[in-house]
C-alpha cells in the first residue's frame, strides 16, 4: 500500500528523503516488485529464489554494539559484543540515508514476540522488496499498524551500501551496528537475510530480561496433552528439523521467551536449512519449501525449467528457506504454550564422542548450558567449510548481550520451579569424528526424542560413562543398542578414549571464563576434568 502521511512525516523527521515509499505490501505485491527489480526469479513451484553471494552466512565479526551510558554496564563486552563509538554510528547512519535518496524504500511494521504483554514493535526499512517479504514471513504481523504506529526499535537495512573501514571505523564493508539508546540498528553491505532476523533476536535478548522474561535460542513444540518441549542449539544442530514433528504442534523453530505464564515465540515463520532436503527425511519442510510465498536463499536451480536442486551446495552449504507459519498446518495458532516439561540441548559433536542422548542432572544442565558445546557447520558463518568444534554459551553466544550467567540463572530458576527434565542430544557424528565416522540418522534422533517425551526412557536402565559423567540409556525402541554407547561404535576404543580426553580439556579450558562467577553448586556432580585444566 502507499505510505500514509503519518509514516511519511515520521520518515522526514528522521532524515529520510525518499519519494517512493512502499508500506506493508502483501506477499503477491512483493513478489511482483522483486521480479521487476531483478532481485530474484520464480521457481517451478512458485517460490522466490534469491542469491546473496558473496555473503551467504552471518558476518559475525562485523557486528558491534554501540557503547553508551544506558547499556554499558549490562553488556557482556568481549569477542561477541564489541564496542562501537556513538559518533561513528551517527556518521554512518547519515551516509546510509544519503545513499537511500532517490531509491524506493520498503517499510514493514511487525512485532518481535507473540505475547501481547512482552512483544516489541519493530519497523524494518529496506531497499529491496524480497527482504521486506522475508520480514513478513519471519515476524509477527502488526495488524494494528497504520503508519502512525511508533516503533520500539527500528532497523535500517541497505545491502547495496558498503562501509569504508578507514572512514567508518568498521572491520570491513559489512556492518551490523546496534544502538540501544537510539533504539536503532544499522545493517549494510550484505544481502544475507539472516542478519535481519538475528538482529531482532539480539535486541530481544537484551530487552526482555529487564521484564523478567528468559530469552532462548531454541525451538518449541507442544504435545497432545499440552506438554511443552524446548530444543536449544546453534544453527545446523537440528532445531528446525526436529521440531517439525507431525506428532507435535509447532510453537516455533528458533527463538522464544519464557515468561510467567509459559513459553512464546518471537517469530511467525521458519528459516530452515535446506541443503540435501528430501521428502523422505523431512517431508514437512520439503513441502513448505516448494510453494508460493517461500523465499529460497542461495538454492541452485536449472534456468530452463526453474526446478531447484536442494543437493547442490555450489553457492553455499548454508542454503535456506524462509516461510511463514501461515503456510503450516500443525502449528499452535496462538504462538504460545505452557511451561517446559522437557528441555533438549542439541549438540553437533564433530569429535564423535558424545552419546546420541543422555539424561542430565540439574547441575550438569547448568554446566552444559553455560558451555554450549557444538560444531559450527558449513556455511552458517562466512569462512566455515567444514564442521568446527566450538563453545557457544547458552547455545547462542553470538546473540546474547548480557553476561551468560544472567540467562543461566533464569534457566535454573525455571527448571527448579517447573521440574523440567533436561537431556543432551548429539545430532553430530558417531563411530568416529568428522571425516571418519558418520552423522547420526535423523530417524534415530527422532526415535530417541519421542522415547524421552513419552516417558519411555524413564523405564530403562542407564549407565554412567566415565569422561563426562553422563547417564546413557541402554536401550530405546527403534534404535540399535550399540548406537547409544559411542565408544562401542568406534573401530578403535583407544582412539575414542584419546578423543574424549581431548574434548574434556577443551571443555575445561572454555569453562575457565566462568570460574569465580558462577555458583559453586553448579559444579557439584560435574567431573573435575571438565572444570580444571590441571595447570
Amino acid at each position: 500500500m502507499e505510505a500514509p502521511e503519518s509514516l511519511q512525516q515520521w520518515l522526514r523527521q528522521r532524515g529520510f528523503r525518499n519519494e517512493v515509499v512502499y508500506y506493508n505490501l502483501c506477499p503477491a505485491e512483493l513478489y511482483e516488485h522483486a521480479v521487476r527489480n531483478g532481485e530474484g526469479v520464480l521457481s517451478a513451484d512458485g517460490a522466490l529464489i534469491v542469491c546473496t553471494a558473496p555473503y551467504t552466512g552471518r558476518s559475525a565479526q562485523d557486528k558491534f554494539i554501540v557503547e553508551e551510558p544506558s547499556s554499558r554496564e549490562h553488556v557482556w563486552w568481549g569477542k561477541v559484543n564489541r564496542p562501537f563509538p556513538a559518533e561513528r554510528f551517527a556518521a554512518l547512519r547519515a551516509r546510509q540515508l544519503a545513499y537511500l535518496q532517490g531509491r524506493p524504500l520498503y517499510v514493514r511494521d511487525c512485532y518481535g514476540g507473540a505475547h501481547p504483554q512482552y512483544r516489541f514493535r519493530v519497523r524494518i526499512l529496506t531497499e529491496r522488496a524480497w527482504h521486506s517479504l522475508f520480514a513478513y514471513n519471519m515476524f509477527i504481523p502488526a495488524e494494528d499498524a497504520d503508519g502512525a504506529w511508533e516503533p520500539d526499535f527500528t532497523i535500517l537495512h541497505t545491502p547495496g551500501f558498503q562501509a569504508v573501514p578507514e572512514l567508518d571505523g568498521t572491520r570491513s564493508e559489512v556492518f551490523i551496528l546496534i544502538h540501544f539508546a537510539e533504539r536503532m540498528a544499522l545493517i549494510g553491505g550484505t544481502s544475507y537475510a539472516g542478519e535481519i532476523k538475528k538482529t531482532v533476536f539480539t535486541v530481544l535478548n537484551y530487552l526482555l530480561p529487564f521484564r523478567g522474561v528468559f530469552p532462548m535460542h531454541c525451538a518449541a513444540t507442544v504435545g497432545k496433552e499440552g506438554d511443552v518441549a524446548l530444543f536449544f542449539g546453534l544453527s545446523g544442530t537440528g532445531k528446525t528439523s526436529l521440531s517439525a514433528d507431525p506428532e507435535r504442534a509447532l510453537i516455533g523453530d528458533d527463538e522464544h521467551g519464557w515468561g510467567e505464564d509459559g513459553v512464546f515465540n518471537f517469530e511467525n515463520g521458519c528459516y530452515a536449512k535446506v541443503i540435501n532436503l528430501s521428502p523422505e527425511a523431512e517431508p514437512i519442510i520439503y513441502a513448505l519449501s516448494r510453494r508460493f510465498g517461500t523465499i529460497l536463499e542461495n538454492v541452485v536451480y536449472e534456468p530452463s525449467t526453474r526446478q531447484v536442486d536442494f543437493a547442490d551446495g555450489s553457492i553455499t552449504e548454508n542454503t535456506r528457506a524462509s516461510y511463514s507459519r501461515f503456510a503450516m498446518q500443525n502449528v499452535v495458532p496462538e504462538n504460545r504454550g505452557g511451561h517446559a516439561r522437557h528441555i533438549f540441548f542439541l549438540t553437533c559433536d564433530a569429535f564423535g564422542v558424545m552419546p546420541p542422548i543422555a539424561r542430565l542432572t540439574p547441575q550438569q544442565a547448568m554446566y552444559h548450558f553455560l558451555s554450549g558445546f557444538t560444531a559450527k557447520v558449513a556455511g552458517t558463518e562466512r569462512g566455515i567449510t567444514d564442521p568446527v568444534p566450538t563453545f557457544s554459551t547458552c547455545f547462542g553466544a553470538p546473540f546474547m548481550v548480557h553476561y551468560p550467567w544472567v540467562y543461566a540463572r533464569m534457566l535454573a530458576e525455571r527448571m527448579e520451579r517447573y521440574g523440567s527434565r533436561v537431556w543432551l542430544v548429539n545430532t553430530g557424528w558417531i563411530g568416529g569424528g568428522f571425516g571418519v565416522g558418520r552423522r547420526i540418522s535423523i530417524a534415530y534422533t527422532r526415535a530417541l526424542l519421542r522415547a524421552a517425551l513419552s516417558g519411555m526412557l524413564d523405564r530403562v536402565l542407564y549407565i554412567r560413562e566415565p569422561f563426562f559423567g553422563l547417564e546413557i540409556p541402554t536401550e530405546c525402541p527403534g534404535v540399535p543398542s550399540e548406537i547409544l554407547q559411542p565408544r562401542q561404535m568406534w573401530a578403535d576404543p583407544v582412539a575414542y578414549d584419546q578423543a574424549a580426553r581431548r574434548l574434556q580439556r577443551l571443555f575445561a579450558e572454555n569453562f575457565q571464563q566462568f570460574r569465580g562467577a558462577v555458583d559453586g553448586e553448579i559444579l557439584q556432580g560435574v567431573p573435575v576434568e571438565l572444570v580444571t585444566t590441571g595447570s
